[in-house]
């Protein structure tokens, strides 16, 4: 029986860890260089969905970081400025990852379930952030990248009055 029982975990935890290795990574070209993100469609799948359909539409192509406080995160992802797509918007998908540094994560209004194309990449502990927005993915390089994005004052928000941007976005597997 405890040779069954270990033999089922383990094909679990290989079964997840599939999941997580087949998952879609997006390539940020940005006017600071590159960043590498790893979606999280273990977590995500609806956003992750959305996230790489986009991306392979070419709607984040050359789109601003419009939105960056320093120590906090970097927000992207409009190109319309009305903050969404031509989709409709996603059911929350939260998780209990913990928003901490090059954690990527959906932005929203105040409805959990307002999520769209609009996404940030957390550049410090943001943990009062856990459990009401959906994380999507991680950084796996070019942090140092968003870090050097411009920033706009605490008094703006952070709206940022010359963004960097998104030049190009690719999806690979």
């Amino acid at each position: 029986m405890r040779i069954f029982a270990a033999m089922l975990a383990g094909i679990s935890m290989l079964s997840l860890a599939s999941v997580a290795a087949d998952a879609a990574s997006l390539t940020l070209e940005t006017t600071k260089g590159p960043v590498s993100i790893k979606l999280r469609d273990d977590l995500a799948p609806k956003h992750a969905e959305r996230l790489t359909t986009l991306a392979k539409e070419g709607f984040y192509n050359g789109v601003p970081f419009h939105r960056v406080i320093q120590g906090f995160m970097a927000q992207t992802g409009d190109p319309t400025g009305t903050g969404g797509s031509n989709y409709p918007d996603l059911p929350a998908e939260f998780s209990d990852v913990s928003f901490q540094r090059g954690i990527v994560g959906m932005a929203r209004s105040s409805d959990p379930n307002s999520a769209n194309s609009q996404f940030f990449i957390t550049t410090g502990d943001a943990s009062f952030l856990d459990g009401q927005y959906t994380v999507i993915g991680e950084v796996t390089s070019g942090m140092e990248n968003v870090l050097k994005l411009n920033a706009g004052s605490k008094a703006a928000n952070g709206m940022v009055p010359n963004p960097d941007k998104v030049t190009r976005v690719t999806v690979s597997q």
